[in-house]
């Protein structure tokens, strides 16, 4: 009901005229002119700012209303609603020429605050940028007037950083930090005093109640943003502000050079000096504002992290530790980047912080800045972090897969440290079967990222293991789904033992003591335990009644891409040992998939274009796979259940056993792939009685009879059966039970190829050169070159197939 209400709203803003909103316009500029601030002003304003920003293209507003919303925007009297409304209409339809806004003569905050937001909106120009920056440290330098606050100047601070950081020149950067360093270290720890209402009772008289700690405790040290009071002082706000965009403003200018993200650049002789002045009790006063900045966001953060070690009264509280935990690590790692010597005094920090809260799985976000710092730092500091990488990679995907935040930071840190990951931390490309489990169950918001994450997960020596779990992605899902119903069901933890009782569905299956070994491996956490499950057939019987879960075909639907990025990469390195391993997946596991809408079909045409870029790559396997391959040949079900797949094996056999690919190829290894296909054949095309015949496609036929005259032609013994059985493609599809199945152009499709070949094989020697040619016939000498033999055989070849028919193909 509301989305309908919402469109109807918006489809009557688009649809007001021009003529109407100028008298709208007209009746809102009375309003205004008369400062009469009621509901109906509200309501007007409302009402404008919806049509003004319904519409894709710029509404024009009179002038006089234009500078009638500019004035109300700095009548200091106007209640806060008009104020916002009136910034927000004048966002929307700058920049005009009826207008031009500017901060250079106000000098209250709030006013500044909104004409900022406005100038800042109307995209980067410089000298708006500038003059808006300029009066903003102007402001902030000067002596503050009863009722003004800095802390509205703060946010625009951020948002310039965000725009135009080079705006500011070195010496308003050394006034910000010092600004900076006062509101951080020396905000009050007393709690500010309410208002006086003016009544009997007033508590003028009261004296300020000190700030508390999260546990309740009178706070020992200064002031932070996990400090409790019950009404907080100007310079408690602009504590918590500075807070806000401190790690933005040590980005951009903690380093030597202003708008400098590069710590390298800072000399290290004055690093070293900087630091030991911190590391000693001189006072920092001497240090300059950039490193006096870095020394006292140092100590913030050091007293954040003690702050977080004391039981919350409220969960808020509890959350807002965490939070700031996440930013405290995350400024000390940006502090150690830009003065390498903080590390020293950083790491016993970090590393009793790590200690206190590895074992809660509620701090795991709080974990990737630990691990953040420890990839930057850990060789500096001479300490052994394995421990830290491996309880993340290990830990936290099998107990938060379902954490939505979780899962996709945990990814963000992967893709931004994929490179380090890759080279010094072996554990991550062990970990991928667990960071599977957050693709499996977040596999929509976090299939992105993981695609581009995949290439570096895959090594030589796990490809294969790699391959069984991208195909098991979707039983992943479904282990996941009886995983969590189980553990949310009442059902009882006695485990089932008697094996003679039929598993139901997936949650009784993941108790059966039977099934239960497979859960276990399609759950692990790392990789090594085996390439796949010897029952997967049985794994995708108990999971049978998960199959249409919404979660589990999404999953499912991104299988054929990852396979895709999947061959990608091991092509390029894949050697011939690795090849023939894929095949044998390829061939195996196309017929052992979970039973899935489409999804069969999906990963059985990608095994089929992947099955010709390894044949190509090494042609050598059909000859080393030929008893895999003749097995999977021989199965009249292999065309039934995959024909597509089937197609292209049959191809890749006749195309790459020749003796020009692999001089292992020998005489009797292709008379064995010719007497399966032929008795392949005959099964397909013989007439049977029965009512119901099987109809098997044009193509299986023609390119069985295509690969049966490849093989012929270099076992020239063999041109006779080929012959023999082309000759019968006539009376087979000419029957009337078979002619009933195929349509006239499918018939003449097999004809036409069947009337070819056998012309061909007619000559045998030329019939080798076209159907096996050697494996340089892509080079242009063979087109370009009149004294090469090509273009005469091709004459040749054309004068062949261009014979009458043979008797046995007379029309």
């Amino acid at each position: 009901m509301f989305g309908a209400s919402a469109e109807n709203l918006l489809r009557q803003a688009r649809e007001v005229q021009d003529d109407d909103l100028q008298k709208f316009c007209s009746r809102i500029s009375t309003l205004l002119q008369n400062k009469e601030y009621n509901k109906e002003v509200v309501d007007s304003l409302q009402k404008l700012f919806l049509i003004v920003s319904a519409t894709k293209y710029s509404r024009t507003l009179p002038r006089d209303v234009l500078h009638k919303l500019h004035s109300t925007l700095c009548f200091l009297k106007a209640p806060q609603p008009i104020l916002v409304l009136c910034s927000a209409i004048l966002r929307e339809v700058l920049p005009c020429n009826a207008l031009t806004l500017s901060c250079d003569d106000v000098n209250d905050m709030k006013t500044v605050s909104l004409l900022s937001s406005i100038i800042l909106a109307q995209g980067n120009k410089k000298d708006a940028v500038e003059a808006l920056c300029s009066r903003v440290l102007k402001l902030l330098e000067s002596r503050q007037a009863e009722g003004q606050s800095s802390r509205f100047l703060v946010p625009i601070l951020s948002k310039i950083l965000d725009i135009a950081p080079a705006t500011l020149n070195e010496e308003q950067v050394n006034a910000v930090s010092k600004k900076l360093v006062d509101w951080l270290r020396y905000a009050s720890t007393l709690q500010g005093i309410p208002l006086s209402s003016g009544g009997f009772f007033s508590p003028r008289s009261r004296q300020p109640a000190s700030i508390l700690e999260v546990d309740g405790a009178v706070a020992g040290d200064f002031f932070t943003v996990l400090s409790i009071g019950q009404y907080y002082t100007e310079d408690q706000w602009l504590n918590m502000h500075s807070f806000s965009m401190i790690r933005k403003w040590l980005q951009c200018f903690g380093a030597s050079g202003v708008n400098s993200n590069d710590a390298d650049e800072k000399s290290e002789l004055d690093s070293s000096v900087m630091s030991m002045v911190s590391a000693s009790s001189t006072s920092s006063r001497l240090m300059p504002p950039k490193e006096r900045l870095r020394e006292k966001t140092f100590e913030y953060c050091n007293r954040l992290i003690e702050q977080s070690d004391r039981k919350a009264l409220k969960k808020s509280d509890s959350e807002l530790q965490k939070a700031c935990l996440v930013e405290a690590v995350t400024l000390l790692d940006l502090i150690c980047r830009q003065d390498p010597l903080f590390v020293y005094r950083a790491c016993p920090v970090v590393k009793a912080l790590y200690g206190r809260i590895s074992s809660d799985s509620g701090f795991a976000r709080v974990l990737l800045p630990v691990a953040q710092f420890y990839l930057n730092h850990s060789e500096l500091a001479a300490v052994d972090s394995e421990a830290v990488y491996r309880h993340l990679f290990t830990k936290i995907p099998s107990e938060l897969y379902h954490d939505t935040m979780v899962a996709f930071e945990f990814f963000q840190f992967c893709r931004r440290n994929r490179k380090t990951l890759s080279e010094n931390v072996g554990i991550f490309h062990k970990s991928f079967p667990n960071l599977l489990k957050f693709l499996a169950w977040n596999t929509p918001s976090l299939f992105p990222e993981f695609i581009e994450l995949l290439p570096d997960l895959i090594r030589p020596e796990t490809s294969i293991e790699m391959l069984h779990s991208l195909l098991d992605l979707p039983c992943l899902t479904a282990a996941l789904e009886a995983q969590l119903r189980l553990s949310t069901s009442l059902a009882s933890e006695k485990m089932i033992t008697d094996q003679s009782r039929k598993t139901l569905n997936s949650a009784e299956a993941f108790q059966d003591q039977y099934c239960r070994s497979m859960f276990l491996y399609i759950l692990r956490v790392e990789a090594g335990a085996g390439d796949t499950i010897d029952r997967l057939s049985l794994l995708h019987e108990v999971l049978l009644d998960v199959v249409q879960r919404p979660r589990v075909v999404q999953c499912a639907q991104t299988v054929p891409i990852l396979l895709q990025v999947f061959f990608n990469v091991v092509t390029q390195f894949a050697d011939g040992a690795l090849i023939n391993q894929l095949v044998l997946v390829i061939l195996e596991r196309s017929s052992l998939l979970y039973d899935i809408p489409d999804f069969k079909a999906e990963v059985q045409r990608v095994f089929s274009s992947q099955l010709m870029v390894l044949c190509k790559l090494y042609p050598a396997l059909i000859v080393e796979q030929s008893k895999e391959l003749l097995d999977f040949c021989g199965a009249v079900s292999n065309i039934i259940n995959k024909e597509n797949f089937f197609t292209h094996v049959v191809w890749a056999v006749g195309e790459y056993m020749s003796l020009s690919y692999d001089k292992r190829c020998t005489v009797e290894q292709i008379t064995k792939f010719f007497e399966t296909l032929e008795a392949l054949l005959f099964e397909i095309t013989q007439l049977r009685a029965s009512a119901c015949v099987p109809k098997y496609s044009p193509r299986v036929i023609t390119v069985l009879m295509t690969t049966l005259a490849k093989l012929a032609s270099r076992s020239q013994d063999l041109i006779p059966r080929v012959s023999l059985s082309l000759s019968k493609m006539r009376p087979f599809v000419r029957s009337a039970l078979i002619s009933s199945l195929y349509s006239e152009d499918d018939i003449q499709e097999i004809l036409a190829r069947a009337n070819e070949l056998n012309n061909l094989l007619k000559a045998p020697n030329v019939a080798q050169l076209i159907l096996g040619p050697s494996a340089d016939i892509a080079n242009p000498r063979w087109y370009k070159d009149t004294n090469a033999s090509l273009p005469l055989t091709l004459r040749t070849v054309s004068k062949v197939l261009q014979r009458e028919p043979a008797p046995g193909f007379s029309a």
